[in-house]
């Protein structure tokens, strides 16, 4: 399939990648210069990789972002042709999608809000899971194009409600991890080693897949970015203005906000969402580490 793939970062690049790898005629476009993706086709533009596509795939920062690139100069809308299939993998509003989808389909196109969960190293294996939004025969349109990048597509409903869904899980991972870091800041200062608290979690019923992924990292106190914690922030901004549409409380969250707020303010925001341990430690006066050094 023709495809232009919009945003390179550090899902989008790989994502690009797989789409190539399987065969596709891909051209692609990143804000910031310099990414490439080989046997892809560099554009100057949203409008000038969308020209003649017929799908249209975007993997962006943020709402704001993807308004731009669709609707902005050079964006996507002039190049938008009657059936051309508009895709969108970032983490952005879903009250922003509907509107973006009903634009796009004013304008001929058909749009599904297909944001990922699989984190850096399923986008290279192609391991990633969407949660789609959308007509399901849009879908299966494109579902070579999911194949290529990923293992796994759920239809969540209509448009936005794949990025209602997202935001969802984000607030549970957010909320999960938290947990965990925060009990092993008061473990480690009451004397347990990590290695022996993270063997109990995962022998009892608490054990999850958030823990199981970011420990290892914890331990060796690797806080490279697989998901930036300022990405996150930005998504737990989501859950809460979505919560305020839908005129409810997230007390919980609104306390992670408050950590992550002070975690940003300190420098950590280009580090991954984990770094919150990090800013734990600093008030409890202790250091989670292995015992192995």
């Amino acid at each position: 399939m023709q495809v232009a793939f919009l945003g390179l970062g550090i899902m989008g690049q790989a994502m690009a990648a797989n789409l190539v790898k399987a065969g596709n005629e891909v051209s692609v476009w990143n804000r910031t210069p310099g990414k490439r993706v080989e046997g892809a086709r560099e554009a100057a533009s949203p409008a000038d990789a969308a020209q003649g596509a017929e799908v249209v795939w975007m993997c962006l920062a943020d709402t704001d972002a993807v308004d731009h690139v669709l609707f902005g100069p050079d964006g996507v809308e002039s190049a938008i042709t009657p059936g051309m299939v508009v895709v969108d993998s970032s983490t952005i509003s879903p009250s922003a999608t509907r509107n973006f989808a009903e634009r796009v389909r004013i304008k001929g196109g058909q749009y599904l809000d297909a944001p990922i969960t699989g984190s850096k190293i399923g986008a290279q294996g192609a391991q990633l899971v969407f949660m789609v939004g959308g007509d399901p025969a849009v879908i299966e349109k494109v579902r070579p194009l999911f194949d290529a990048m990923g293992k796994l597509v759920l239809h969540m409903g209509e448009n936005g409600q794949g990025q209602a869904a997202k935001i969802g899980m984000n607030l549970m991972i957010a909320l999960i991890y938290e947990g965990f870091a925060e009990a092993l800041t008061l473990i480690t200062k009451l004397g347990v080693e990590p290695e022996a608290f993270l063997n109990l979690i995962q022998n009892s019923m608490v054990r999850s897949g958030v823990v199981d992924y970011k420990a290892p990292f914890v331990l060796k106190r690797d806080f490279s970015p697989n998901f930036p914690l300022r990405l996150m922030h930005k998504d737990i901004h989501l859950m809460l203005d979505a919560a305020h549409e839908a005129r409810l409380k997230l007390p919980a969250l609104e306390t992670v906000d408050e950590i992550y707020e002070v975690a940003s303010e300190e420098g950590y925001s280009d580090m991954d969402y984990a770094a919150t341990l990090a800013l734990l430690e600093k008030w409890a006066g202790v250091e989670v580490k292995s015992a192995a050094g």
